[in-house]
């Protein structure tokens, strides 16, 4: 009697398992296509065009760095895409064994983010009417919240709860640059930037409350963290604070 008792709850177990593989799958899919949509015609397509545009957003040349970040940010989007996928087909392991490059995949992405980023604000490169300086604290701040959270789900990888949500947040944070360069958004500035990006995580929230009715605690504190640097960034890069570190790293 007590085996029978205790085998009816596998049944919305496994249910929930099977809308968690759904859910991060279609997430993957559609976070590639926002890089896909935003840094389309600005880099990707260039590739196979003759009439892509030779420079970048900024009016800058694509240097070696550029596309060796190019390179590796776009490995993190299908690095994504096939972890999820194959959690979805229960290769575990072949998953754990990718986490590896996951990991030195992540690590690289920060130490040339960082670079790029400071090369960049050296050479006068940012939005247009941005002071490159000022806007420094966007791309770093995003290398800060990207290490965060891959660190954090690489110490929980036991944990899958916490880890698989750890790692979209770790997608979520550096995501903001496609979606300013989606058609019509790069006017409305960096609040609808970040907005916009946004509305991931907020599908993410959703679909917790909806399957699990609470949201999981990884995204309360990973989601204000995400929501309180906008606007510490855009606060800190108006400092004369800011603006002499600024200076010291690009000098």
């Amino acid at each position: 009697m007590e085996i029978l008792a205790a085998s009816p709850p596998a049944a919305p177990r496994a249910s929930a398992r099977g809308r968690d593989r759904v859910f991060f799958c279609t997430m993957a899919l559609v976070m590639a296509f926002t890089v896909l949509v935003g840094f389309g015609p600005t880099y990707y397509y260039r590739f196979f065009s003759i009439q892509a545009p030779i420079a970048t957003i900024s009016g800058g040349p694509f240097t070696f760095l550029l596309h060796l970040h190019g390179l590796l940010f776009t490995g993190w989007v299908v690095l994504f895409a096939v972890q999820t996928t194959l959690i979805a087909r229960r290769r575990v392991k072949l998953h754990q064994r990718l986490g590896i490059g996951g990991a030195i995949l992540a690590a690289a992405m920060v130490f040339i983010g960082t670079s790029t980023a400071i090369t960049g604000a050296r050479v006068g490169a940012g939005p247009p009417g941005v002071d490159p300086l000022a806007f420094l604290a966007i791309p770093l701040g995003d290398m800060v919240l990207f290490s965060i959270f891959v660190g954090s789900a690489l110490i929980l990888r036991r944990k899958k709860e916490s880890h698989k949500r750890l790692m979209l947040l770790a997608y979520i944070s550096i995501l903001t640059a496609a979606v300013a360069r989606w058609p019509g958004v790069l006017p409305l500035g960096p609040m609808a930037f970040y907005a916009f990006t946004f509305l991931f995580l907020a599908a993410a929230i959703a679909y917790d409350l909806t399957t699990r009715r609470r949201v999981h605690r990884t995204y309360v504190w990973g989601g204000t963290l995400l929501l309180l640097s906008v606007p510490v960034r855009l606060v800190l890069s108006g400092t004369a604070a800011w603006r002499a570190f600024a200076e010291f790293l690009v000098n």
